[in-house]
């Protein structure tokens, strides 16, 4: 079963500085058919304001995955860390016992990014943040994970059951993933157009898909693909 989400189907809300789009229910939007998919709670497509951003604000065991599209954020946390991740690159945070943190864009541009928050699977592990350069042309024509809860994976840690993947496609390619049994998969492209089992997606649009054993992905233009396989 594959649910197109429409981009323009979302929540959102309009900040001045802060655009931004809610795929579930957050903050200000709440839809009760759109709580979550799976372990998956949080997809918000965010564009930022240059020189701005969000002050410091805790956070407690969720794990919280930075996918930035374009431009760049800046972190700094309460552990003492402090990290630029610039466009195409990744940044996690598993806020565990209670992390405080800001984002900022420092940059003469806007920065747009998608946020997710995938639910725990260890309440009370203590907090950690990590980044990590993930060049497109590394992810040409498969998908290569990015954060994910197997070790087996070399991808940034998380504390779930989860996996969170990229991938390029240029007009015409194909990839296939396999989704195991139980698992439900969320995929966004940031860019492009895409044909997902025989459904269209437009740049910035989702496919909640579950009950799919094999998802086949068809660029129709050039895309870039973000996905997260949970349970």
């Amino acid at each position: 079963m594959i649910d197109v989400r429409r981009f323009d189907s979302l929540g959102g809300a309009d900040h001045g500085w802060l655009k931004a789009r809610h795929h579930f229910s957050f903050a200000g939007y709440y839809d009760p058919r759109r709580m979550g998919w799976g372990r998956l709670r949080v997809w918000n497509d965010d564009e930022i304001a240059a020189k701005s951003g969000f002050p410091p604000h805790p956070h407690a065991d969720m794990e919280i995955i930075t996918y930035v599209r374009t431009g760049a954020i800046t972190h700094e946390d309460s552990m003492g860390n402090r990290g630029r991740t610039a466009a195409g690159d990744v940044q996690v945070m598993s806020a565990g016992t209670g992390v405080r943190h800001a984002e900022f864009n420092l940059e003469d541009e806007t920065t747009t990014l998608f946020q997710i928050w995938i639910e725990t699977d260890r309440p009370g592990a203590p907090p950690a943040w990590g980044q990590r350069d993930f060049p497109k042309s590394d992810r040409s024509g498969r998908f290569t994970v990015m954060a994910s809860g197997d070790p087996a994976d070399g991808a940034l840690p998380i504390n779930a059951d989860a996996k969170v993947l990229g991938a390029t496609l240029k007009a015409g390619e194909s990839l296939d993933y396999d989704l195991g049994p139980g698992r439900r998969a969320y995929l966004v492209p940031a860019v492009g157009e895409v044909e997902v089992n025989g459904e269209t997606l437009n740049a910035r649009d989702a496919a909640a898909i579950v009950d799919e054993a094999t998802v086949r992905i068809t660029a129709k233009a050039d895309a870039e693909l973000v996905m997260v396989d949970s349970r």
